[in-house]
């Protein structure tokens, strides 16, 4: 969950002020009802695949082959998205990288491959990797948000209200803002064929994990807020670097650079497990080739690790052609809704399974089903119509690789 985008989200929010925290609560909870039910699901089915082993026992191959083929594409274009962002921090260091073009392609290609290498050892090792880069990229935020409250000014944050909105609509567009920083919250349930006692381990990550996120998120945004003016931090394209300029002073600029590198590969290395994850599970129910369903020694789907990094090798070097960034940032974009749409699935799979095993005690669980699918559709709205529209083509894209795969079969 914590990647990159959490390091811009002081400066989203600036012109809302301590209205933000609002928004951070409907997101918190949005999130905490897919985690709850994620996690209901995972307890049922502890499958790997996660959204898609849900969709599929609930709604069948079809709508089970388009979570995996949807999430599948948002993990390899996240991949490339990722490795240029971590290129951009690595400027920071090494101003060759951001000067020059190919030296940026180089840099990102080569960071690319290093993490699918480590994914491709082991699964365990991928999991060290991890546990590391997460404990590793909570630290300067953790340090940020209390220093900011310790020693900067509270009354820096007032609630403004810019377009002066209801205040029902307002806490509504700052929760559209604040949730995309929960998207990843579905990884935990992914891997599941490689996880001690799934059934019980994974809901436990999913609640820990989005209740610590949630403390994070709250606490840094608004210890930023602390130390930079409103205004200020509105205008900002690096608002923990202000912050930590304002503790530190001038080498605070190389903190934060480094904080953002370990958290972007930390997401980074999550994506590439879960590109070789996603079209295994698909595979093992004879929904995408058999290749993809391949274990290497170290028992990894090789060949989908292999096989994703390349697409995302190609995307990077197209986003470094002139001309095509703007099919490349495109992409990017529409892997956001690739990624809303298994949790809108999820949830209306948990009450179609509910309502079929007819037990008293699963009339709560339906309850909070419910809301998180009304959370999800929130979401996938406000993701905005023109990524909609192409996101669901693209999802059509994968409906000859549907067929080709039945006929196959039969």
């Amino acid at each position: 969950m914590i990647g990159s985008g959490v390091f811009l989200l002081p400066s989203v929010l600036a012109p809302y002020g301590s209205y933000s925290l609002g928004g951070w609560v409907i997101s918190a909870l949005g999130s905490l009802f897919i985690a709850l039910t994620l996690g209901s699901l995972a307890s049922k089915i502890p499958k790997i695949g996660g959204p898609y082993a849900y969709t599929y026992a609930a709604f069948g191959k079809l709508p089970g082959f388009l979570i995996a083929w949807g999430y599948w594409i948002s993990c390899w274009t996240g991949i490339a998205a990722l490795a240029v962002a971590c290129s951009g921090y690595i400027s920071v260091f090494i101003p060759v990288v951001n000067n020059v073009p190919v030296a940026g392609a180089i840099s990102s290609i080569i960071i690319v491959w290093i993490f699918t290498a480590i994914n491709i050892s082991g699964v365990r090792t991928a999991g060290i990797v991890q546990l590391t880069t997460t404990i590793l990229k909570m630290l300067p935020l953790i340090i940020i948000a209390f220093a900011g409250l310790a020693i900067g000014n509270l009354s820096n944050i007032h609630a403004t209200n810019p377009n002066n909105e209801s205040i029902p609509m307002l806490l509504a567009g700052v929760a559209v803002l604040t949730m995309w920083a929960y998207t990843g919250l579905e990884s935990a349930t992914i891997p599941a064929d490689d996880v001690i006692n799934p059934s019980k381990t994974i809901p436990r990550a999913l609640i820990i994990g989005t209740l610590t996120a949630t403390f994070i998120y709250i606490l840094s945004t608004f210890g930023v807020m602390a130390l930079v003016p409103q205004q200020q931090l509105a205008e900002s394209s690096s608002p923990f670097a202000d912050a930590a300029k304002a503790i530190f002073g001038g080498v605070g600029e190389y903190l934060v650079a480094t904080g953002a590198l370990i958290s972007i590969v930390g997401t980074l290395n999550s994506l590439i497990l879960l590109s070789g994850q996603m079209p295994l599970a698909a595979g093992l129910d004879n929904l995408f080739p058999k290749r993809f369903i391949k274990l290497n020694q170290s028992g990894t789907p090789g060949f989908g690790l292999i096989f994703s990094s390349i697409l995302a090798t190609i995307l990077i070097m197209m986003n470094y052609s002139k001309g095509l960034v703007s099919a490349f940032t495109i992409m990017i974009l529409l892997s956001t809704l690739t990624v809303l749409i298994p949790y809108a699935l999820s949830a209306a799979s948990e009450i179609v399974l509910c309502k079929r095993e007819e037990e008293k005690k699963n009339s709560k669980k339906i309850v909070i089903a419910v809301f998180a699918f009304i959370f999800s559709i929130f979401a996938i709205i406000g993701s905005g119509t023109d990524v909609i529209l192409y996101g669901f083509i693209l999802l059509a894209i994968g409906l000859p690789v549907y067929y080709m795969m039945i006929r196959k079969k039969s």
